[in-house]
C-alpha cells in the first residue's frame, strides 16, 4: 500500500518558514500584519515568527553579550558577511568593520539586518573607541607570543579583532592589541579562514560567560 504524500512534499506547507497565521490574527503589536497575512519564510527561530523586524531587533537588544566582533577590511573581504553571521548566531553586541565600508554582504545571509554595525575608516579611531569604551581588544591571529584561546579565559568586556584573509592583522592593529590569541591547529596549513575563525572566537566567550539561550517556542 502507498502511504499519502508528505504535506510538505506537495505544496500545501512552505519549505522554508511558516504560511499565513491561522484563524484569529493575535492584536499584539509585535506582529507584522503582511507576515500574519502572507506567511514568514525569513530565516529567523521559531519565536519570531511574524514578528515585526524593528521587534526582532529590540528584543535582541534585550540580550546582547558584552563582546563585539571587528574586522579589518582593506581589500573587501569576503570573509565579512560570515563574521556577522555568527554574530548574530551569538549575539555578538555590535559588530566592527576597520577601513572600507563597502563589503559583500551575500555570506550575511539577511543577518546583517539584525546586528548593530560600527565602521571605522581607520585602526587608530576603532582602538579610540575601545579604549573610550573600556574595551578589551584581543587580536586572533598566530602571532608570535599568542596564547592558546582553548586554555585563556577571555575577558567579559572585549572586542574581537580579526585581519585580512591572507596577511592577517595589520601591524598598526597588532601594536595596540590587549591581548593575542592563537587557536589551535593539527593539519598541514598555517591557517584557517577567518569567518571560521571567528566562530570559533565567540563560541569560546560563550561557553566562559553566557547562560543558556532562551527556549525556541
Amino acid at each position: 500500500m502507498t502511504e499519502a504524500p508528505d504535506a510538505s512534499s506537495v505544496g500545501m506547507v512552505p519549505t522554508v518558514g511558516v504560511g499565513p497565521w491561522p484563524g484569529r490574527w493575535p492584536d499584539d503589536p509585535t506582529y507584522d500584519p503582511q507576515l500574519l497575512a502572507d506567511g514568514d519564510a525569513r530565516n529567523v527561530v521559531d519565536r519570531y515568527r511574524y514578528w515585526r523586524h524593528e521587534a526582532i531587533v529590540a528584543d535582541l537588544d534585550l540580550r546582547r553579550h558584552d563582546f563585539h566582533v571587528a574586522i579589518e577590511n582593506w581589500q573587501h573581504d569576503l570573509n565579512i558577511g560570515t563574521v556577522i553571521r555568527n554574530a548574530n548566531a551569538f549575539l555578538a553586541r555590535e559588530v566592527h568593520i576597520v577601513g572600507k565600508r563597502r563589503f559583500n554582504r551575500r555570506g550575511a545571509m539577511v543577518t546583517d539586518r539584525y546586528q548593530h554595525l560600527r565602521f571605522h575608516p581607520t585602526v587608530e579611531e576603532f582602538l579610540a573607541w575601545a579604549r573610550a569604551d573600556g574595551v578589551a581588544v584581543v587580536g586572533i591571529d598566530n602571532l608570535p607570543g599568542a596564547v592558546p584561546l582553548e586554555t585563556t579565559e577571555l575577558p567579559r568586556r572585549c572586542v574581537f579583532l580579526f585581519g585580512q584573509e591572507g596577511p592577517g592583522l595589520s601591524d598598526d592593529a597588532r601594536a595596540q592589541l590587549d591581548l593575542v590569541c592563537s587557536i589551535a591547529q593539527y593539519g598541514s596549513t598555517r591557517s584557517i579562514n577567518a569567518g571560521v575563525a571567528s566562530g570559533i572566537a565567540m563560541h569560546a566567550w560563550i561557553r566562559t560567560h553566557a547562560t543558556p539561550p532562551p527556549p525556541d517556542a
